[in-house]
């Protein structure tokens, strides 16, 4: 079976890049993944800028994007880690300062626990620059318990991507 061949699940992607041109970087991620068979781009958030999160380095700009796709999550996390590397993503060592980084946050409702995908992705809630984006864009995927937990850490939002 294909990609083409499955229903459509609705996913959220976290894209966040804090090297290069940010902003061109995340604008040129949508447009490959809107171009991707088995994915369509339903919408995306603002762009947020945010400090390191247990890291140092510029400030990211950060943003999600709702999708739906017929690709399988395993698939659809290599297409993410392909474009990632076409950026010029290197991974130095954790939580490197980053061309591009793109998470798969949620794949429809399941939940997946592998050596290679962990979903709901497992830093998520611990995330200002995940969870104001998200809920800018789907409200009723962050309660506001979740939000009111990272509301200390600083958020800006610049403009629409």
């Amino acid at each position: 079976m294909t990609g083409t061949d499955r229903p459509e699940v609705i996913a959220y992607v976290g894209l966040g890049a804090n090297l290069g041109n940010p902003t061109l970087t995340l604008r040129g991620a949508l447009a490959s993944l809107a171009g991707t068979a088995g994915v369509r781009l339903l919408r995306s958030s603002g762009l947020y800028r945010t400090a390191p999160v247990d890291a140092s380095g510029p400030d990211y700009l950060n943003a999600v994007a709702e999708l739906a796709t017929s690709l399988t999550a395993p698939d659809l996390l290599s297409v993410l880690q392909s474009l990632e590397n076409a950026a010029g993503r290197e991974r130095p060592y954790r939580n490197a300062p980053r061309t591009l980084d793109l998470d798969l946050l949620l794949y429809g409702s399941s939940r997946i626990d592998s050596s290679r995908l962990t979903v709901p992705h497992p830093r998520m809630c611990e995330r200002a620059f995940v969870l104001v984006p998200l809920r800018e864009i789907a409200p009723d995927q962050v309660p506001c318990d979740m939000l009111a937990r990272v509301q200390c850490q600083a958020i800006q939002r610049l403009d629409t991507i």
